[in-house]
Protein backbone atom coordinates (compact mmCIF):
# COMPACT_ATOMS: atom_id res chain seq x y z
CA UNK A 1 0.00 0.00 0.00
CA UNK A 2 1.34 3.41 -0.96
CA UNK A 3 2.35 5.63 1.94
CA UNK A 4 -0.13 8.38 1.05
CA UNK A 5 -3.05 5.96 1.51
CA UNK A 6 -1.78 4.33 4.69
CA UNK A 7 -3.82 6.74 6.82
CA UNK A 8 -7.11 5.70 5.21
CA UNK A 9 -9.71 3.65 7.12
CA UNK A 10 -9.67 -0.09 6.44
CA UNK A 11 -12.89 -0.05 4.41
CA UNK A 12 -11.43 2.53 2.03
CA UNK A 13 -8.24 0.50 1.67
CA UNK A 14 -10.40 -2.54 0.86
CA UNK A 15 -12.21 -0.57 -1.85
CA UNK A 16 -8.91 0.50 -3.39
CA UNK A 17 -7.60 -3.06 -3.35
CA UNK A 18 -10.81 -4.30 -4.99
CA UNK A 19 -10.39 -1.82 -7.86
CA UNK A 20 -6.76 -2.91 -8.34
CA UNK A 21 -7.76 -6.58 -8.22
CA UNK A 22 -10.46 -6.19 -10.89
CA UNK A 23 -8.06 -4.18 -13.07
CA UNK A 24 -5.56 -7.06 -12.96
CA UNK A 25 -8.23 -9.67 -13.68
CA UNK A 26 -9.95 -8.04 -16.64
CA UNK A 27 -8.72 -6.87 -20.06
CA UNK A 28 -10.85 -3.71 -20.14
CA UNK A 29 -11.38 -1.01 -17.53
CA UNK A 30 -14.09 1.55 -18.22
CA UNK A 31 -15.89 4.46 -16.61
CA UNK A 32 -19.66 4.78 -16.82
CA UNK A 33 -21.89 7.67 -15.79
CA UNK A 34 -24.70 6.71 -13.40
CA UNK A 35 -26.39 10.13 -13.41
CA UNK A 36 -30.17 9.91 -13.58
CA UNK A 37 -30.34 6.10 -13.38
CA UNK A 38 -33.00 5.00 -10.86
CA UNK A 39 -31.89 2.42 -8.31
CA UNK A 40 -34.35 -0.20 -9.52
CA UNK A 41 -33.18 0.16 -13.11
CA UNK A 42 -29.55 0.03 -12.01
CA UNK A 43 -30.14 -3.30 -10.32
CA UNK A 44 -31.79 -4.60 -13.49
CA UNK A 45 -28.79 -3.48 -15.55
CA UNK A 46 -26.38 -5.20 -13.19
CA UNK A 47 -28.31 -8.43 -13.66
CA UNK A 48 -28.13 -8.01 -17.44
CA UNK A 49 -24.35 -7.55 -17.26
CA UNK A 50 -23.77 -10.47 -14.91
CA UNK A 51 -21.39 -13.01 -16.41
CA UNK A 52 -19.93 -10.59 -18.95
CA UNK A 53 -18.99 -7.50 -16.93
CA UNK A 54 -18.54 -6.29 -13.36
CA UNK A 55 -19.89 -2.92 -12.27
CA UNK A 56 -17.98 -1.44 -9.33
CA UNK A 57 -19.46 1.59 -7.60
CA UNK A 58 -17.25 3.51 -5.19
CA UNK A 59 -16.19 7.06 -4.46
CA UNK A 60 -14.32 8.99 -7.14
CA UNK A 61 -11.57 9.79 -4.65
CA UNK A 62 -10.97 6.09 -4.03
CA UNK A 63 -10.88 5.38 -7.76
CA UNK A 64 -8.28 8.15 -8.02
CA UNK A 65 -6.21 6.55 -5.26
CA UNK A 66 -6.36 3.11 -6.88
CA UNK A 67 -5.43 4.40 -10.34
CA UNK A 68 -2.57 6.45 -8.89
CA UNK A 69 -1.18 3.42 -7.09
CA UNK A 70 -1.27 1.31 -10.26
CA UNK A 71 0.50 3.97 -12.33
CA UNK A 72 1.31 3.64 -16.01
CA UNK A 73 -0.92 4.51 -18.98
CA UNK A 74 -4.12 3.78 -17.07
CA UNK A 75 -3.54 7.04 -15.15
CA UNK A 76 -5.13 8.81 -18.10
CA UNK A 77 -8.53 7.47 -17.06
CA UNK A 78 -8.58 10.01 -14.21
CA UNK A 79 -9.10 12.77 -16.76
CA UNK A 80 -12.56 11.33 -17.50
CA UNK A 81 -13.56 10.86 -13.87
CA UNK A 82 -16.38 13.22 -12.92
CA UNK A 83 -19.93 13.30 -11.62
CA UNK A 84 -21.50 10.00 -10.64
CA UNK A 85 -18.90 7.72 -12.19
CA UNK A 86 -18.52 3.99 -11.63
CA UNK A 87 -16.00 1.49 -12.92
CA UNK A 88 -16.86 -1.34 -15.27
CA UNK A 89 -14.61 -4.33 -15.95
CA UNK A 90 -14.91 -6.89 -18.74
CA UNK A 91 -12.89 -9.13 -21.04
CA UNK A 92 -14.90 -8.02 -24.07
CA UNK A 93 -13.56 -5.44 -26.50
CA UNK A 94 -14.76 -1.79 -26.21
CA UNK A 95 -17.09 -2.03 -29.21
CA UNK A 96 -19.00 -4.98 -27.76
CA UNK A 97 -19.18 -3.33 -24.35
CA UNK A 98 -20.50 -0.07 -25.81
CA UNK A 99 -23.17 -1.95 -27.80
CA UNK A 100 -24.23 -3.95 -24.76
CA UNK A 101 -24.55 -0.82 -22.61
CA UNK A 102 -26.64 0.88 -25.30
CA UNK A 103 -28.94 -2.15 -25.38
CA UNK A 104 -29.55 -1.90 -21.63
CA UNK A 105 -30.92 1.63 -21.94
CA UNK A 106 -34.62 2.36 -21.80
CA UNK A 107 -36.85 5.36 -22.47
CA UNK A 108 -38.08 7.39 -19.52
CA UNK A 109 -40.32 10.43 -19.21
CA UNK A 110 -38.43 13.70 -19.13
CA UNK A 111 -37.87 15.74 -16.00
CA UNK A 112 -37.73 19.56 -15.98
CA UNK A 113 -34.29 20.66 -17.10
CA UNK A 114 -33.53 17.52 -19.12
CA UNK A 115 -31.96 18.06 -22.54
CA UNK A 116 -33.82 16.45 -25.43
CA UNK A 117 -31.56 13.87 -27.13
CA UNK A 118 -33.65 14.16 -30.30
CA UNK A 119 -36.60 16.13 -31.67
CA UNK A 120 -39.69 15.47 -29.53
CA UNK A 121 -42.81 15.13 -31.65
CA UNK A 122 -46.31 14.87 -30.24
CA UNK A 123 -48.33 12.92 -32.83
CA UNK A 124 -51.77 13.98 -33.93
CA UNK A 125 -54.79 11.92 -33.05
CA UNK A 126 -57.20 11.18 -30.19
CA UNK A 127 -56.06 10.89 -26.57
CA UNK A 128 -57.58 9.09 -23.60
CA UNK A 129 -58.38 12.38 -21.85
CA UNK A 130 -61.89 13.59 -21.20
CA UNK A 131 -62.62 17.32 -21.72
CA UNK A 132 -61.16 19.42 -18.93
CA UNK A 133 -58.14 21.49 -17.88
CA UNK A 134 -55.86 19.21 -19.91
CA UNK A 135 -56.91 21.06 -23.08
CA UNK A 136 -55.51 24.33 -21.76
CA UNK A 137 -52.37 22.62 -20.49
CA UNK A 138 -51.71 21.13 -23.92
CA UNK A 139 -52.30 24.44 -25.66
CA UNK A 140 -50.03 26.30 -23.23
CA UNK A 141 -47.29 23.78 -24.04
CA UNK A 142 -47.71 24.62 -27.73
CA UNK A 143 -49.69 21.49 -28.62
CA UNK A 144 -52.81 22.15 -30.76
CA UNK A 145 -55.61 20.38 -28.87
CA UNK A 146 -59.38 20.38 -29.21
CA UNK A 147 -62.40 18.42 -28.04
CA UNK A 148 -63.85 15.98 -30.53
CA UNK A 149 -66.30 13.14 -29.93
CA UNK A 150 -66.21 13.68 -26.19
CA UNK A 151 -62.43 13.23 -26.02
CA UNK A 152 -59.40 15.49 -26.24
CA UNK A 153 -57.75 15.27 -29.66
CA UNK A 154 -54.43 16.60 -30.87
CA UNK A 155 -55.25 18.23 -34.20
CA UNK A 156 -51.83 17.95 -35.84
CA UNK A 157 -48.39 16.54 -35.11
CA UNK A 158 -46.20 19.07 -33.39
CA UNK A 159 -42.46 19.26 -32.70
CA UNK A 160 -42.48 20.67 -29.18
CA UNK A 161 -38.73 20.71 -28.55
CA UNK A 162 -35.73 20.17 -30.79
CA UNK A 163 -32.69 18.02 -30.10
CA UNK A 164 -30.30 19.74 -27.71
CA UNK A 165 -32.94 22.04 -26.22
CA UNK A 166 -33.99 22.04 -22.58
CA UNK A 167 -37.37 20.60 -21.61
CA UNK A 168 -39.16 23.03 -19.31
CA UNK A 169 -41.40 22.06 -16.39
CA UNK A 170 -44.69 22.73 -18.20
CA UNK A 171 -43.70 20.62 -21.21
CA UNK A 172 -42.26 17.83 -19.03
CA UNK A 173 -45.59 17.60 -17.18
CA UNK A 174 -47.58 17.39 -20.42
CA UNK A 175 -45.26 14.78 -21.97
CA UNK A 176 -45.56 12.68 -18.82
CA UNK A 177 -49.36 12.82 -18.99
CA UNK A 178 -49.22 11.77 -22.66
CA UNK A 179 -46.72 9.02 -21.69
CA UNK A 180 -44.24 10.24 -24.28
CA UNK A 181 -40.86 8.90 -23.18
CA UNK A 182 -38.01 10.94 -24.59
CA UNK A 183 -34.99 10.40 -22.36
CA UNK A 184 -32.59 7.49 -22.77
CA UNK A 185 -31.67 6.25 -19.31
CA UNK A 186 -28.83 3.83 -18.77
CA UNK A 187 -25.12 3.45 -18.24
CA UNK A 188 -23.30 5.97 -20.42
CA UNK A 189 -19.77 4.86 -21.20
CA UNK A 190 -17.38 7.74 -20.56
CA UNK A 191 -14.19 5.99 -21.64
CA UNK A 192 -12.74 2.48 -22.01
CA UNK A 193 -9.09 1.56 -21.45
CA UNK A 194 -8.19 -1.50 -23.50
CA UNK A 195 -4.81 -2.75 -24.71
CA UNK A 196 -3.13 0.48 -23.53
CA UNK A 197 -5.51 2.60 -25.62
CA UNK A 198 -8.35 4.90 -24.56
CA UNK A 199 -11.63 4.59 -26.47
CA UNK A 200 -14.22 7.35 -26.21
CA UNK A 201 -17.91 6.88 -27.09
CA UNK A 202 -17.54 8.81 -30.36
CA UNK A 203 -15.08 6.14 -31.54
CA UNK A 204 -17.35 3.27 -30.53
CA UNK A 205 -20.75 4.44 -31.83
CA UNK A 206 -20.68 2.56 -35.13
CA UNK A 207 -23.63 2.10 -37.48
CA UNK A 208 -23.18 -1.61 -38.14
CA UNK A 209 -25.41 -1.67 -41.22
CA UNK A 210 -23.51 1.22 -42.79
CA UNK A 211 -20.18 -0.36 -41.84
CA UNK A 212 -21.21 -3.66 -43.47
CA UNK A 213 -22.39 -1.88 -46.62
CA UNK A 214 -19.06 -0.02 -46.83
CA UNK A 215 -17.18 -3.31 -46.63
CA UNK A 216 -19.34 -4.78 -49.39
CA UNK A 217 -18.78 -1.69 -51.56
CA UNK A 218 -15.02 -1.75 -50.92
CA UNK A 219 -14.90 -5.44 -51.86
CA UNK A 220 -16.76 -4.80 -55.11
CA UNK A 221 -14.46 -1.91 -55.97
CA UNK A 222 -11.36 -3.98 -55.17
CA UNK A 223 -12.58 -6.81 -57.39
CA UNK A 224 -13.33 -4.39 -60.25
CA UNK A 225 -9.88 -2.82 -59.91
CA UNK A 226 -8.20 -6.21 -59.89
CA UNK A 227 -10.09 -7.38 -62.98
CA UNK A 228 -9.74 -4.15 -64.99
CA UNK A 229 -6.05 -3.74 -64.12
CA UNK A 230 -5.39 -7.47 -64.70
CA UNK A 231 -3.96 -7.93 -61.20
CA UNK A 232 -4.27 -11.68 -60.63
CA UNK A 233 -5.58 -12.89 -57.27
CA UNK A 234 -7.16 -16.15 -56.17
CA UNK A 235 -10.55 -14.40 -56.04
CA UNK A 236 -10.36 -12.65 -59.44
CA UNK A 237 -8.21 -14.88 -61.66
CA UNK A 238 -11.22 -16.56 -63.28
CA UNK A 239 -12.88 -13.21 -64.03
CA UNK A 240 -9.63 -11.81 -65.46
CA UNK A 241 -9.21 -14.81 -67.82
CA UNK A 242 -12.86 -14.62 -68.88
CA UNK A 243 -12.48 -10.90 -69.64
CA UNK A 244 -9.26 -11.55 -71.60
CA UNK A 245 -10.96 -14.26 -73.66
CA UNK A 246 -13.92 -11.98 -74.47
CA UNK A 247 -11.64 -9.12 -75.48
CA UNK A 248 -9.44 -11.42 -77.60
CA UNK A 249 -12.50 -12.78 -79.41
CA UNK A 250 -13.85 -9.28 -80.04
CA UNK A 251 -10.48 -8.19 -81.41
CA UNK A 252 -10.28 -11.23 -83.67
CA UNK A 253 -13.78 -10.58 -85.01
CA UNK A 254 -13.15 -6.85 -85.57
CA UNK A 255 -9.83 -7.55 -87.33
CA UNK A 256 -11.25 -10.56 -89.25
CA UNK A 257 -8.53 -12.85 -87.96
CA UNK A 258 -9.60 -16.28 -89.07
CA UNK A 259 -9.17 -18.55 -86.08
CA UNK A 260 -11.24 -21.63 -85.43
CA UNK A 261 -12.86 -20.22 -82.26
CA UNK A 262 -14.13 -17.06 -83.96
CA UNK A 263 -14.54 -17.90 -87.65
CA UNK A 264 -18.26 -18.56 -87.22
CA UNK A 265 -18.65 -15.17 -85.53
CA UNK A 266 -16.75 -13.45 -88.36
CA UNK A 267 -18.92 -15.12 -91.00
CA UNK A 268 -22.08 -14.27 -89.05
CA UNK A 269 -21.04 -10.65 -88.76
CA UNK A 270 -20.20 -10.46 -92.47
CA UNK A 271 -23.57 -11.93 -93.32
CA UNK A 272 -25.37 -9.41 -91.10
CA UNK A 273 -23.48 -6.53 -92.70
CA UNK A 274 -24.22 -7.78 -96.23
CA UNK A 275 -27.92 -8.08 -95.48
CA UNK A 276 -27.95 -4.59 -94.07
CA UNK A 277 -26.15 -3.27 -97.15
CA UNK A 278 -28.59 -5.09 -99.42
CA UNK A 279 -31.51 -3.50 -97.62
CA UNK A 280 -30.02 -0.02 -98.10
CA UNK A 281 -29.42 -0.54 -101.85
CA UNK A 282 -32.92 -1.89 -102.41
CA UNK A 283 -34.45 1.17 -100.71
CA UNK A 284 -32.45 3.45 -103.01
Amino acid sequence: MALYTSHLPQWKKAEIEAVKKYTDEYDLVGLVDLHGVPGSQLQHMRRDLRGSAVLKMTRNTLINHAISEMGGDINGIKGYLNGQSALIFTNENPFKLFKKLEQTKSKMVAKPGDIAPEDVIVPKGPTSFMPGPIVGELQQAGIPAAIEGGKVKIRESKTVVKAGEEINAKLADVLAKLDIRTIDVGLNLQVAFYENTFFEPSMLAIDEAEYFNNIVLATQQAVNLSVNAAIPTAQTMEAILSKAVREARNLAVEAAIYEKDVVDMIIGRAQSESLALKGITEEN
